[in-house]
C-alpha cells in the first residue's frame, strides 16, 4: 500500500511508537499526502510492516478515532475522516445563538488566534439536548473547547448550567475548557473564564450616567420574560438595585407594545433589537424629541446604533474574543472580567 512509504517510525526515538504513528498520519494529512475517505492499512498489516505489536497500532488507531481523524467501517477497514488543518490547534467554539454580538466575539477570536489553528463553530440554540449531543459527538476531537453557557428551561426561563451540562463540562480537562460570557462558580476555581457580570455591569453602567438619567421621570426596562433565547435575570436585579438605590420610579415590561403609552420624561432601557426599532418608530410617529422628551438606552452596541445616535451600555465583545485567543496562545489560565462601557449619545 502506497501509504506505507509515507509513514516513518524511528526505532531510536524516545517518542512512544503509538505516538509516532499518530504524528506521522497527522503530518501526512497536513501535507496533503493523505486525503478525505482514503483507506489506510489494517491494524494487522501495519503491525507486520513495521514489526510493531498489534496493541501498539491498535492504541494509535483508537486515539485517532477518538479525535475523529479516522473512522472504521465494519468489514471494510479504516478511512481518513478529517483533513482540515488537522496538525494545527483544533478548537470547538460553541455559542447559544447566532447574534451579531456572539459573531463579533467569534470573529475577533478567529483574527487573534491566527493561522496556526482550525476552529469549528456550532450553535446549540440554548437547547440542553442539542448541546449535550454536540459535546458527545465531538468529545476528545479538539484541543480546546470554547463555550458560552446559556440555556433555557421548559418555560423559557434562563439557566446558566443545567445539571447534565455541568456534569458533561466537568468531564473535559480544565486546561482544554474556556468559558466565555457567563461565569459559573460550579465549574471550579481552576477553570479559565472570560465573562461579563450581568448584574453589576448594568448597575455600574447606569451609575455612570446617573446625573443625566435623573432628568427623566420614569425608567422603563423591557426584559423579555419568555424569549426563544432568554436573558439572565441578573440584568433585572442590577436594574432594580440601581433604581431603588437612587429612589427612581421604574417599571419592567415584557416588550415594547405596538401601541405603548409614551409620556414626556420616560427613559427606556431596551435589550432586544426589535424592541428598540419599535420604540424609535413610535417616538417619531408621536413627534416626541428623542433625547429630550423620551430617552433611550440600548443594551449592547452595534455600528447602526452608533450611526443613529443611540446611547448604549455594552460589553466589549472584541476584548472577550481576543482575550480568549490570547489565553490559548499563551497557555494561561484564570478569570478575566470583560470591560463594560456606558456610551452617551443623542438618545439620552
Amino acid at each position: 500500500m502506497k501509504m506505507m512509504k509515507l509513514i516513518t517510525i524511528d526505532e531510536n526515538s524516545r517518542v512512544p511508537k503509538y505516538q509516532q504513528i499518530i504524528d506521522s498520519i497527522i503530518h501526512n494529512i497536513s501535507q496533503g499526502n493523505l486525503t478525505m475517505d482514503q483507506k489506510i492499512p489494517s491494524i494487522n498489516m501495519f503491525s507486520e510492516e513495521f514489526y510493531l505489536s498489534r496493541d501498539t497500532v491498535e492504541k494509535a488507531y483508537s486515539i485517532l478515532k477518538e479525535r475523529k481523524i479516522i473512522t472504521s467501517i465494519r468489514g471494510k477497514g479504516f478511512y481518513i475522516s478529517r483533513t482540515k488543518l488537522i496538525s494545527k490547534v483544533n478548537i470547538l467554539f460553541l455559542i447559544n445563538k447566532l447574534s451579531s454580538y456572539k459573531l463579533r466575539t467569534y470573529n475577533h477570536f478567529i483574527n487573534k488566534i491566527g493561522a496556526n489553528s482550525y476552529t469549528d463553530l456550532d450553535i446549540y440554540h440554548c437547547d440542553e439536548t442539542l448541546f449535550l449531543n454536540l459535546l458527545e459527538k465531538n468529545k476528545a476531537a479538539y484541543d480546546y473547547y470554547v463555550i458560552m453557557p446559556h440555556f433555557k428551561t421548559e418555560n423559557l426561563k434562563h439557566i446558566s448550567l443545567p445539571e447534565k451540562v455541568l456534569k458533561a463540562l466537568n468531564k473535559i480537562p480544565s486546561e482544554k475548557l474556556i468559558i466565555l460570557d457567563n461565569i459559573k462558580e460550579d465549574l471550579g476555581s481552576n477553570l479559565t473564564q472570560i465573562y461579563q457580570d450581568f448584574e453589576n455591569d448594568i448597575y455600574n453602567g447606569l451609575n455612570e450616567g446617573v446625573e443625566i438619567i435623573k432628568k427623566y421621570k420614569k425608567l422603563i426596562l423591557t426584559y423579555p420574560e419568555e424569549a426563544v433565547y432568554p436573558y439572565p435575570r441578573r440584568i433585572l436585579h442590577g436594574f432594580r438595585k440601581f433604581c431603588v438605590e437612587h429612589k427612581l420610579d421604574f417599571e419592567i415590561l415584557d416588550k415594547i407594545y405596538d401601541d405603548i403609552i409614551l409620556k414626556k420624561g420616560d427613559l427606556f432601557v431596551t435589550i432586544e433589537e426589535s424592541d428598540l426599532v419599535n420604540l424609535v418608530k413610535q417616538v417619531r410617529e408621536e413627534e416626541f424629541e428623542l433625547g429630550k422628551d423620551i430617552g433611550i438606552i440600548s443594551y449592547n452596541d452595534t455600528p447602526l446604533k452608533e450611526l443613529l445616535g443611540i446611547t448604549v451600555m455594552s460589553t466589549d465583545f472584541k476584548s472577550m474574543g481576543e482575550t480568549a485567543a490570547e489565553m490559548i496562545l499563551n497557555k494561561t489560565k484564570g478569570k478575566v472580567k470583560v470591560p463594560f462601557n456606558f456610551i452617551v449619545r443623542d438618545s439620552l
